[in-house]
């Protein structure tokens, strides 16, 4: 029984603690409506950057273009022609015969659905 009513104060003590929580937030919304203005922030100076020093560009020295060596022709070859493919027979596949046609029984027409409901009782309490 001990148990039992341990769990009994731990629940009331959240209650009693969540309750007070949410007075301060009432509290606290109302004195931020209550408040007309907020107090003027004065405006402080823009920050001015210095001037960056000048720097002279530093001159590059000019490099000689290279000379490419030319490419030799190569004279264009011959395309070889291939000598024909000989045609080959092919033999005749051997005939099979007909397959028979596969026949499927019948169903029955008095098929009886099983139910998940259990059976009415005829017989009245």
């Amino acid at each position: 029984m001990a148990h039992h009513h341990g769990h009994s104060i731990l629940l009331r003590l959240l209650l009693i603690t969540l309750s007070l929580m949410s007075c301060k937030e009432v509290f606290a919304s109302r004195h931020l409506l209550e408040e007309p203005t907020l107090p003027k922030v004065p405006e402080l100076p823009k920050p001015e950057l210095p001037p960056l020093p000048h720097i002279p560009e530093p001159k590059l020295p000019t490099l000689p273009k290279p000379e490419l060596p030319t490419v030799p022709q190569i004279p264009a070859l011959e395309k070889p022609e291939l000598p024909p493919l000989p045609k080959l027979e092919t033999s005749k596949l051997p005939e099979l015969p007909p397959l028979p046609k596969p026949t499927f029984p019948t169903l029955p027409k008095d098929i009886p659905f099983p139910s998940l409901s259990p059976p009415h009782s005829t017989t009245t309490p």
